[in-house]
């Protein structure tokens, strides 16, 4: 299992290098005070679609195919997905929220609340793109499954939509007084679970 993951370190180092570059670029336009939203989720969902362009590149490399003359169960496979993804999405999701607290610190628009549902967000959205994503990539194959990745690039622009009616009409307050919060971060990771499930199904039925 960590020679999988490490493996995939590795793949990242060599090949996700511009998404690094897209990161910075859309934390500096949401830093600089723009009220859309997209620029605050989208390096979030992109980390979330990590694990995608790995498995891609394992697919059009045949790894796949060589990794079942390795004592790696197919359970361990998608796992080692999960786990980059889960990880890269966490680390994102830290430096965004740092970014945007600084932010709103320094304009002097920093609410609690506010800034507890913007990280709300953030997690779900995150969470989001690989948990849709992932169990068509491991059922299909990364080109037929293609369309769940233009169908999260959707979802994100909506959420964006959604997230930032939510916030000018004040709905973090009614978040925070309901209780909702922590049960909407938690049907989250529930679907991410689920998701993770569902691929390990997918993928041990799937002929390679």
């Amino acid at each position: 299992m960590k020679g999988l993951i490490l493996k995939d370190l590795y793949m990242m180092k060599k090949y996700c290098k511009s998404y690094l570059f897209l990161v910075i670029i859309f934390i500096a336009v949401s830093f600089v005070g723009t009220n859309n939203l997209f620029f605050i989720f989208y390096p979030c969902m992109l980390c979330g679609m990590i694990p995608v362009n790995l498995l891609g590149y394992d697919e059009r490399s045949r790894w796949l195919q060589y990794s079942e003359t390795m004592p790696y169960t197919k359970s361990q496979i998608v796992s080692g997905k999960y786990l980059i993804g889960l990880g890269t999405q966490i680390f994102m999701i830290l430096v965004v929220g740092i970014a945007q607290a600084i932010r709103m610190s320094i304009g002097g628009t920093f609410i609690l609340g506010e800034y507890l549902v913007l990280m709300m967000l953030l997690l779900i959205m995150s969470l989001l793109a690989s948990s849709i994503t992932l169990p068509f990539m491991f059922k299909l194959g990364v080109e037929k499954g293609r369309m769940a990745y233009y169908f999260m690039v959707g979802v994100v622009c909506a959420g964006s939509i959604i997230g930032s009616n939510l916030l000018s009409v004040g709905f973090q307050a009614e978040i925070k007084m309901n209780g909702i919060l922590p049960i909407i971060c938690l049907v989250g990771i529930g679907i991410y679970a689920l998701s993770w499930y569902m691929s390990i199904v997918f993928y041990k039925k799937r002929e390679l």
